[in-house]
């Protein structure tokens, strides 16, 4: 059970509120848009929704959202609000009109859930305009300093698991290495969590470098001790680029391999309850934080206490994958 901070409601100006989905989608975000749409309207105030992001804020894609319009969403993948890349937002021009499209629609307060890279826009945003913005962490990676889980990385996990399970299968009826690649351009988490809950014989992870010959010598250690296959996670930004030149060297060293690219379907389906809470959560607590005063920050989980931390302290920063699950990761390869 999450631990939610006392925030005292203030009788201040904050009338309308905005929500924004940015970046990679996640599963869970419909929850958290969910969350912050009815906790602002049972607070007293106003909810409005922006389409495409900072992009769709840039067109002035700015609309009421009532309950209903969020009615039924809570078990759906992706986003109701959708989302975009928008190259424009890294301008001053480009936040400079979407303060003015904000103030003209009369938000004075806004929500964006999204990733590092949303955060840093939310962020200026802040700096030029004075708008309070809250964001919730969303992203299937779960690679933001602040926070030790993100909304989306527990049913990419899983979803993982349960393609290596259908996997394993194939691989132990024929005697075959599977390389399994999953997301993950920077960071390792999804490879690290998916690889342990998946019985992965190895994982190779960007933050470290692995050699050819280590991965070679796990293979040939399962065959020793009478195995016939060997699942082998590889996220997709690792030193050997991904799975296929990886295959490649295997393959020059004579081992036959076979690949499984998992890529968006970790993104897609239904969010997990644990995904599905914490999307509620801290999409309920960003209205909150706003209605009690806070300027600024992203609301994540520390332990199990939800927490809110400025921007400066998170945006640009790379988390640090947990070298104790490493050290598990490698002796449950043995």
């Amino acid at each position: 059970m999450l631990i939610v901070p006392k925030l005292k409601i203030k009788n201040n100006a904050v009338k309308r509120i905005a929500v924004l989905t940015s970046g990679g989608d996640a599963p869970g975000m419909n929850a958290a848009i969910r969350a912050v749409v009815r906790t602002t309207i049972a607070l007293g105030s106003e909810a409005m929704g922006i389409q495409r992001g900072y992009a769709g804020l840039l067109e002035g894609l700015v609309h009421p959202l009532v309950p209903s319009s969020v009615a039924n969403i809570i078990q759906r993948g992706g986003t109701i609000l959708r989302t975009s890349r928008c190259p424009e937002f890294h301008k001053v021009s480009g936040r400079k009109k979407a303060i003015e499209i904000l103030r003209r629609q009369g938000v004075d307060s806004l929500v964006v859930i999204g990733g590092d890279g949303s955060f840093r826009g939310a962020h200026l945003l802040h700096q030029e305009s004075g708008i309070p913005v809250i964001g919730v962490p969303g992203t299937i990676d779960n690679d933001i300093p602040g926070t030790d889980d993100t909304i989306g990385f527990d049913t990419a996990v899983n979803t993982g698991i349960q393609l290596i399970d259908k996997i394993r299968d194939t691989a132990s009826s024929h005697d075959r290495i599977f390389l399994v690649e999953v997301m993950g351009r920077h960071s390792g988490m999804i490879a690290l969590h998916t690889g342990i809950g998946g019985g992965a014989e190895s994982i190779i992870v960007p933050e470290v470098k692995s050699s050819l010959d280590s991965i070679c010598e796990s293979i040939d250690r399962g065959v020793r001790r009478g195995k016939t296959s060997s699942i082998i996670v590889v996220a997709e930004g690792c030193q050997f680029g991904g799975v296929t030149p990886l295959a490649k060297e295997l393959e020059k060293r004579g081992y036959s391999t076979k690949i499984a690219i998992l890529g968006h379907t970790q993104r897609g389906g239904s969010p997990s309850a644990h995904d599905r809470l914490l999307s509620s959560t801290l999409g309920a607590v960003a209205v909150h934080a706003l209605l009690s005063g806070v300027k600024e920050g992203m609301v994540g989980v520390k332990g199990r206490e939800v927490q809110i931390t400025s921007f400066k302290k998170i945006t640009g920063k790379p988390a640090v994958l947990p070298a104790e699950l490493l050290l598990i990761a490698k002796n449950l390869a043995v």
